[in-house]
């Protein structure tokens, strides 16, 4: 975007600053410290000119928001024609009680529901499994059988509602309850919108929960997203999740590289099976983290889109737009929260909340500031919701697109970033995958190199706050005597025995023989290699449980143990 001339004035300009104006300063007085950098310990120098991104071609590396290749975002207008989706993430106890939050949610003015299951439920067991012990209702809302998700939401409309389910190795019989309820409310399926989340990999990477291994686990993701792309194409049917990398302690290089890279070698499963690329594509999403360091985060959000797009269309042959268009949702970051001073959250979710919103997401999910205590309660909800209300409607950071575009920090880091992510994505894809990604990331999980990778990140950054090096406040800086917080949502053990009386109800009234024909249905296809969709769908229907049909899964493919 600059001539040789310009870049040679613009040289010599900043030389003379250094001599003139920045040294004099520097002898009077030292910098704050030593070495600046992100959360991520990206070095972030002292100053950004037009020779810190004059290989920039604007054209091919920026271009216009709606068009390849989307670093400046995916749509023309973005906020300026419809704000992202505002979600705040509910669940705990019974169903009835997170059919409560969910109203109150909506009446608050959330524009999209997003759903945490419970232990059991996302171990793919029933509530009345002696694994389950104590752990029903806990952590999210328990789940055992359709008759549960229709209280669910109650009282819902499932045509106009968009629905995030965070769930991944019992994600099927999830999205085959979901699919069950349109079907007995008479909500067409092509209606339905939301997301599920069914990203395994990132569970053998870094969140550690799993059923079976990873390539039957894989083989599962294959089957919803090719149910999904002829059944509910307004539905997403797998997120791929950079965002519990980040939590892991990945840097946002790392968090960025390996979720690409997820996402590259679902589409290749996909294609593998003879899935037409911009059949499926359209419908993937993804989830990030955003985390204190808002540059580098913004810079995160615009690298991965440029990446995907050149990505989709170089190597998978992707064309039509929306098939190399990156949509994403992100959630603050929930490794930052502090049980010290818990109101300083609310800080800290603002600025990761404005890095998302300024980095171009598609949805949001900000924090409540008690997290770090317990699941949220109302006001901190309520709290956690506004914030995003306020950036929408008071801050002005909706009304200009991509509004960082063309800052010399912002562009440099984002071409840093793109560059070291490439850097790994490429080594996965060659080193570890001979020129597959899917080979390569299967390679990876069992030769432990992301779980090393990230392991390695968090110890160095562990490291530098135990040096003081990286301040956190009211952990290691500005630190006060607190009394501890009383006010906080607890969930009653009597949830667990009132489940389980539910759930025996459920297995009492129901025609057995209907059911075990139904999980027959579901081991056949198994046996037979075949899509398990549509028979996991009739044995929901029938009130098999969930963990009956993950037994099946389990029986016939393995349990894994790593």
């Amino acid at each position: 975007m600059y001539d040789d001339e310009e870049l040679r004035a613009i040289r010599e300009a900043k030389a003379d600053w250094e001599a003139e104006t920045l040294g004099p300063a520097m002898d009077a007085s030292d910098e704050r410290r030593e070495r600046f950098a992100t959360v991520s310990n990206l070095d972030v120098d002292r100053l950004y000119t037009p020779l810190d991104v004059a290989d920039t071609d604007y054209e091919t590396d920026l271009g216009f928001p709606g068009e390849e290749p989307y670093t400046r975002g995916v749509y023309p207008t973005m906020y300026r024609g419809r704000q992202w989706t505002m979600r705040q993430f509910a669940g705990f106890g019974t169903a009835e009680e997170t059919n409560e939050r969910f109203h109150y949610l909506i009446d608050e003015g959330q524009t999209g529901l997003s759903t945490a299951f419970d232990m059991p439920t996302l171990m793919g067991l029933d509530s009345d499994a002696a694994m389950a012990d104590g752990e029903v209702g806990k952590e999210g809302v328990a789940v055992d059988t359709l008759e549960d998700m229709a209280r669910l939401f109650d009282g819902i409309d499932l045509a106009e509602v968009s629905t995030s389910f965070t769930i991944n190795p019992s994600a099927p019989v999830i999205y085959a309850m979901y699919l069950a309820l349109a079907d007995r409310r008479e909500v067409p399926r092509e209606q339905l919108r939301g997301t599920l989340q069914n990203d395994m990999f990132k569970e053998f990477i870094a969140q550690k929960e799993w059923v079976v291994g990873p390539e039957p686990s894989l083989k599962l993701v294959t089957d919803v997203i090719e149910f999904a792309s002829r059944e509910t194409p307004r539905f997403k049917p797998v997120s791929v999740s950079g965002y519990h990398i980040r939590e892991a302690g990945a840097t946002a290089v790392e968090e960025l590289a390996f979720t690409l890279a997820d996402g590259f070698a679902y589409v290749e499963d996909c294609l593998a099976r003879g899935l037409g690329v911009d059949d499926f594509a359209p419908q993937l999403s993804f989830f990030f983290n955003a985390h204190n360091a808002i540059f580098e985060e913004v810079a995160k959000f615009r690298a991965a889109r440029r990446i995907y797009a050149r990505v989709m269309e170089e190597w998978y042959d992707a064309e039509a737009p929306a098939s190399k268009q990156l949509k994403f949702h992100t959630q603050t970051a929930g490794q930052s929260l502090t049980a010290q001073q818990p109101l300083n959250n609310v800080v800290r979710v603002t600025i990761q909340a404005l890095a998302g919103v300024l980095g171009g997401t598609q949805s949001l999910h900000t924090n409540s500031f008690d997290e770090a205590l317990a699941l949220p309660s109302e006001e901190a909800v309520r709290v956690a919701l506004r914030t995003q209300q306020i950036i929408a409607e008071e801050s002005g950071a909706a009304d200009i697109v991509d509004p960082l575009g063309g800052s010399f920090a912002v562009e440099a880091l984002t071409d840093e970033i793109e560059q070291k992510a490439m850097d790994h994505i490429a080594h996965i894809r060659e080193e570890l995958g001979d020129g597959s990604m899917r080979d390569g990331v299967l390679a990876g999980i069992e030769q432990g190199y992301f779980q090393r990778a990230i392991q390695d990140s968090a110890y160095e950054y562990q490291q530098r706050v135990e040096r003081e090096g990286e301040l956190v406040v009211g952990v290691n800086a500005y630190t006060v005597e607190e009394e501890p917080e009383s006010e906080l949502l607890r969930v009653d053990e009597a949830v667990q025995e009132r489940q389980r009386e539910r759930l025996q109800a459920v297995k009492a009234r129901r025609d057995d023989g209907a059911v075990k024909r139904a999980l027959d249905a579901v081991r056949k296809r198994v046996v037979a290699d075949e899509n398990v969709m549509p028979a996991v769908v009739d044995a929901v229907k029938v009130e098999s449980t969930m963990g009956e049909i993950m037994s099946v899964f389990e029986s016939e493919y393995g349990s894994y143990r790593k």
